[in-house]
């Protein structure tokens, strides 16, 4: 059995910062990876056109001067491969590839309460041995695949969008098909058109998109940004989102309307998912949403030609934003071609794959390929897979029945040291990822120096800390519209899954204050002990 004063799961950009900030603490570390190289979600989603929708500057640690001087990014917004390769540098930078064990997939993890640690199995039969267990495990990643009927009988190539083949996929000349118009499929379906031989994309939901007014990065503005870089990390702090800017303070429909047009087109035409906060009440207010969405209606309609392909692209069935909006280059505009074909299987649904290909309520299609671009089962889908046992054997997978529980999104009672990083109950999701990371895992980091230093050996979240917390999540949920829709945010996509709003709503300045305020007060919600919860019961029972 391999011993470790705190073990990670996950090699992606949380579990390698996670792991320099614990090596630069002086807390021993090491990090579990299932698959064969780092990068998390990046080294999986490699499918064409996949892209961040955060700008590359601000989808970057903060850790390092040097580090943001040194890195140049090549594109407003950065694609996989160079996502990829900053991680990479990152790792060979600060030697952090030492202390990661590859191929690697954690199958069980038990709490043993007399001795205060965890024992984690992986999938190899390893065991490890560890005080803290943090869980670096991505908010989405763990697709979510369909189950029709006749699935496993096409002969062709299936390749899923979140598992892309290293090799990549031929798909020149082929017929493809593309089921699912989140995110992946928005990003594949122009760089896949011009090559296919025809393209059938498959769509249960309109989705809202934005341009992601891309561009190549120069030298000019480079150098601006790393002068600058401080005062950019600030803003993107002390923002809603993370995204570095803050929307106006006024109501939508208090703005005159050719004001607010003007407002809409600069926002559309270079915030991508920041268009979202070119009001303060575009989320809050279904009267300013609708006003923000009919904008979007327009501008979406006319990159369209075909009439009825338009008014099948165009999202009417939820407000904007409350399903996460994509940002795209050129979606709309791939449906123009000749080659493709929008399949509406919410009118004709999918009612079997056969040998050769798909057949829905409307048409026969013959393929060669078929990509399920279907999602993730987002937030909590990750940290359930492995089997982990807290107090009395508690299973993790039961605890979370009716929908994720924890305080401050980091911690859940019955689990002794165990830690979240950007799970369900943070801003997670409804930020840039990168700033909520590093502030959790500096947290962390903070809390489990000082437990070092005074000798504490376990922490744990208190039923009654994890309660207020998750209704004060659903709270602030259901002050906007978010629970209008049917979302990953809420568990909407999954069949079967609570239907509870997830991450926090709250924005990331507020969410960061109340993890500074419960630090000061010295780690409010929690309990923490010199000696295991255990051993304090049997002292109990003894005296009695």
């Amino acid at each position: 059995m391999m011993q470790i004063e705190t073990l990670i799961v996950g090699a992606g950009l949380a579990g390698l910062r996670a792991l320099h900030a614990l090596r630069e603490a002086g807390i021993d570390a090491k990090v579990l990876e299932a698959s064969d190289e780092i990068g998390g979600v990046w080294n999986h989603n490699r499918y064409p056109g996949a892209r961040c929708d955060v700008e590359s500057y601000d989808y970057s640690y903060s850790f390092s001067k040097e580090l943001e001087q040194e890195w140049r990014w090549t594109e407003r917004y950065p694609t996989q491969p160079e996502i990829l390769r900053y991680i990479n540098h990152v790792a060979d930078r600060f030697d952090l590839r030492r202390d990661v064990v590859l191929n690697a997939r954690v199958t069980e993890a038990f709490y043993d309460e007399a001795a205060a640690h965890w024992v984690v199995r992986t999938q190899d039969g390893q065991t490890w041995q560890t005080r803290f267990l943090m869980l670096c495990l991505g908010q989405l990643s763990a697709p979510k695949l369909p189950d029709y009927p006749g699935q496993s009988s096409f002969e062709g190539q299936v390749v899923v969008s979140a598992e892309w083949p290293k090799g990549g996929v031929d798909y020149a000349g082929k017929r493809v098909a593309i089921i699912g118009t989140g995110s992946s499929g928005m990003q594949m379906t122009p760089i896949i058109a011009p090559e296919a031989a025809h393209l059938t994309v498959f769509q249960r939901t309109a989705n809202y998109s934005v341009p992601a007014a891309n561009a190549p990065l120069t030298e000019e503005e480079d150098r601006e940004v790393k002068a600058n870089y401080a005062v950019r990390r600030a803003l993107m702090r002390n923002s809603p989102t993370g995204l570095g800017f803050k929307p106006e303070k006024i109501a939508t429909l208090d703005v005159p309307e050719a004001e607010r047009e003007q407002a809409f087109e600069r926002a559309y035409q270079r915030l991508g998912f920041g268009f979202a906060l070119t009001y303060p009440d575009i989320l809050l207010n279904a009267e300013a949403n609708k006003v923000a969405s009919a904008f979007l209606h327009r501008k979406i309609g006319e990159r369209i030609k075909d009439p009825k392909t338009r008014d099948k692209l165009i999202p009417r069935t939820h407000h904007f934003g409350t399903r996460r909006p994509s940002v795209d280059s050129g979606y709309f505009e791939a449906f123009n071609r000749d080659n493709v074909t929008l399949a509406d299987v919410k009118k004709f649904p999918i009612l079997e794959f056969t040998e050769t290909g798909i057949r829905t309520a409307e048409a026969y299609h013959e393929f060669d390929i078929i990509i399920f671009a279907t999602g993730f089962d987002a937030l909590t889908g990750s940290l359930l897979k492995p089997a982990i046992h807290g107090r009395r054997g508690t299973l993790l997978k039961d605890k979370w029945a009716q929908g994720p529980l924890t305080h401050l999104g980091v911690a859940t009672a019955d689990f002794p040291n165990l830690l979240i990083v950007a799970g369900p109950g943070s801003p997670s999701v409804l930020s840039n990822v990168m700033v909520s990371i590093e502030e959790q895992v500096d947290w962390f980091v903070a809390l489990l120096a000082g437990m070092k230093s005074r000798g504490e050996v376990e922490i744990e979240a208190t039923e009654q800390a994890e309660q207020d917390w998750t209704a004060h999540v659903q709270e602030r949920a259901l002050e906007t519209l978010y629970m209008t829709a049917d979302s990953f945010y809420n568990g909407g996509e999954v069949a079967g899954k609570p239907r509870v709003f997830m991450p926090y709503s709250g924005g990331i300045r507020s969410y960061r204050r109340l993890l500074e305020t419960c630090a000061a007060e010295g780690y409010s919600g929690f309990a923490l002990r010199k000696t295991p919860a255990a051993a304090q019961d049997a002292g109990v029972q003894q005296d009695a």
